[in-house]
């Protein structure tokens, strides 16, 4: 399989602080690689060195087979980007935003309208709708921002936080079109804040404090990272403590209102729930699978454990 994205090394310092510490990946043509962390972990500073926007302090990187800080230039020109905030011009519609940006890559006029009348009919956009983008809802918005980034036929397309904001039906829609444009052998490169989404890449990154703590399918992320029992506590004013102090018991994370327990595989929900009990608090604990939230939890537990 074609490598498209290699990374080695790589290290980019600011001063005195270190924001990517000595990551190495590669992904290869058409697939869905999904590069998560929390803010500050590094993420967006590796898709500017990807990118082409800025240089690398130590280590080497490759996109579409061009070295990232001594061919610059072609990189970009290799590469597509779809940032969280929306870039295109709000006083233009569809069709005016993709002729002015594919003028700025130099495509000729007709094979750029063409290409664009093309790509907007194939993330369900009316080319000859005259809406101005600022008047177009963050679903729509979001489609144009996708097509822009295409317009140039590149090898890789970055999506950086490209469903922050978006309905969750905008949201699904969007991944279709995600996994349609992999299938055609161009490498999406994502960041997502929505583990749910992360499901759909073929393999996850998980960065914590700069450094590329874990890389794996989804599947075997969970089986490493979350391999026992794992309980989805609900309730109100729910206490760690009593939890965390069961035999078993290995983490026990806040999980949207309610706490998320993981353990040893012969951990029970009986257990959990006697234990909580004892200390007046009345709950509903029920087994469920892990998601990669759960291990983003676990990595992160054990990266400030380490």
């Amino acid at each position: 399989m074609t490598t498209t994205i290699a990374v080695d090394g790589l290290v980019k310092q600011f001063g005195s602080f270190t924001a990517v510490r000595g990551v190495s990946f590669d992904v290869a043509a058409g697939e869905i690689f999904g590069y998560l962390g929390a803010n500050g972990a590094g993420k967006s500073t590796t898709i500017r060195i990807l990118c082409g926007l800025i240089p690398p302090t130590r280590g080497t990187a490759r996109v579409a087979g061009h070295d990232v800080a001594t061919e610059t230039e072609s990189v970009r020109l290799s590469v597509g980007y779809m940032s969280q905030k929306f870039s295109l011009y709000p006083d233009l519609s569809a069709i005016e935003n993709l002729d002015f940006f594919g003028g700025a890559y130099q495509l000729p006029r007709a094979a750029r309208l063409a290409r664009a009348r093309q790509l907007l009919r194939e993330v369900d956009l009316d080319p000859d709708e005259p809406t101005l983008a600022g008047a177009m809802p963050g679903g729509v918005r979001q489609r144009l921002a996708l097509a822009a980034a295409l317009l140039h036929e590149p090898r890789v397309v970055f999506l950086d936080e490209p469903t922050a904001g978006v309905d969750p039906i905008a949201r699904r829609n969007f991944w279709r079109l995600i996994r349609r444009i992999a299938a055609d052998g161009i490498t999406i490169f994502v960041t997502t804040h929505y583990m749910d989404e992360a499901e759909y890449c073929r393999r996850v990154g998980l960065m914590v404090d700069g450094m590329l703590a874990a890389l794996d399918t989804p599947s075997n992320l969970k089986k490493t990272f979350v391999p026992g029992a794992i309980f989805d506590v609900r309730g109100e004013h729910l206490p760690r403590g009593p939890l965390a102090e069961l035999p078993g018991v290995t983490h026990v994370e806040p999980f949207g209102a309610g706490l998320h327990v993981s353990g040893s595989a012969d951990l029970r929900a009986e257990q959990l729930q006697a234990a909580l009990a004892r200390a007046d608090v009345s709950a509903v604990v029920e087994p469920i699978a892990p998601t990669l939230e759960d291990v983003f939890l676990a990595v992160v537990a054990r990266g400030h454990a380490s």
